[in-house]
């Protein structure tokens, strides 16, 4: 049996991605999943595991999965499915089609123009009622793997864990609320935003005594872009991804930093952990879709995420099962070379 932990980014209706992830990875009895520490829609599928977990194990768990991005707006008959998938246009054409639809558009000049608080007594988040129906006896709960809950302070700057009793439904929608789109979210006198600002997700809660050393970070965000964004969409988006990513880039420079002191004998690896850093990710499908496709929930997007977060998986378990417990599958210096 493989303990590891797990890492997941926020991005939005991307999470799908994680989704198709997380159901690949609940199906092989060889891996125990210690801990999960998320920030969004990584947050919520966290939950959703956990809470499916508890009270159905590993099939409870990819039921209860199924059911949150069904609320989000999956299809879940897979003939219906599959028909949409032929029809639809190919994922570089649907999502320029989606970013430049009414709708998007309509949400886009929203943002841009109008303040969240200027709704008042009217605002509602739409997540909201999806979040309520958590049960949180089970996301709290001692089964399961441990669970942290990422947002960002909005007057301090800095980063909130929530963990074990303190994940609530305002917790979650917290991690989740994008200050442009959402009012802040109050808990016990603070407010909160997204906690992709501080920590996409955090990675240190992951390295408490007792667990694993090997920290599976599941990427919806692209590390690399080929293209240089040149019109006002993809500019925003690329500037949306390098700020998502750049505090996940600061905690694995910090391992980096900590593995060539205990290399080097530095540092004894008895006083810091040799942390072992794998990702699952897909840049090439992240690179086909954009900002639209992460704010509006279309099902064949949703769908084609999925298949592809479960062919990565599936992929990783392949190559990399054996070097769980044993060796890096990212090559960190490689990373910060340039």
């Amino acid at each position: 049996m493989k303990r590891i932990n797990l890492a997941l980014q926020g991005g939005g209706a991307h999470g799908a991605f994680t989704w198709g992830v997380l159901d690949r990875i609940l199906e092989d009895d060889r891996i125990e999943i210690a801990a999960i520490s998320g920030t969004s829609a990584g947050a919520m599928n966290g939950a959703a595991l956990k809470a499916g977990m508890a009270t159905g194990g590993r099939e409870g768990a990819k039921e209860n999965l199924d059911w949150f991005w069904e609320q989000i707006g999956a299809v879940k008959d897979d003939a219906l499915v599959n028909w949409m998938d032929a029809i639809a246009p190919a994922t570089p054409m649907l999502a320029a089609a989606m970013a430049y639809s009414p709708s998007y558009a309509a949400i886009d000049m929203t943002t841009r123009m109008l303040s969240p608080y200027a709704s008042g007594a009217l605002y509602s988040n739409p997540l909201t009622s999806i979040v309520e129906k958590f049960h949180y006896d089970d996301v709290c709960g001692e089964q399961g793997p441990e669970l942290y809950v990422g947002a960002t302070n909005v007057r301090t700057g800095k980063i909130k864990v929530f963990s074990g009793g303190d994940i609530t439904g305002d917790a979650l929608m917290a991690s989740a609320c994008l200050p442009t789109m959402f009012q802040a979210v109050e808990i016990d006198g603070e407010a909160y935003w997204d906690g992709g600002y501080t920590g996409n997700p955090a990675l240190f809660p992951l390295f408490g005594a007792g667990l694993p050393s090997d920290i599976v970070v599941i990427n919806i965000n692209p590390l690399h872009r080929d293209e240089i964004p040149n019109d006002p969409q993809s500019i925003q988006n690329r500037i949306n991804e390098i700020s998502f990513n750049s505090s996940l880039f600061r905690e694995l420079r910090a391992i980096n930093f900590v593995k060539r002191l205990i290399l080097d004998g530095t540092m004894d690896q008895g006083k810091m952990r040799n942390v072992l850093v794998h990702m699952v990710s897909d840049d090439v499908l992240m690179n086909d879709l954009n900002v639209a496709t992460k704010s509006v929930a279309n099902p064949v997007v949703l769908a084609r995420l999925k298949s592809a977060g479960r062919t990565a998986a599936n992929r990783f378990l392949e190559d990399h099962f054996d070097d769980l417990g044993e060796r890096d599958t990212v090559d960190l210096e490689a990373m910060f070379s340039g």
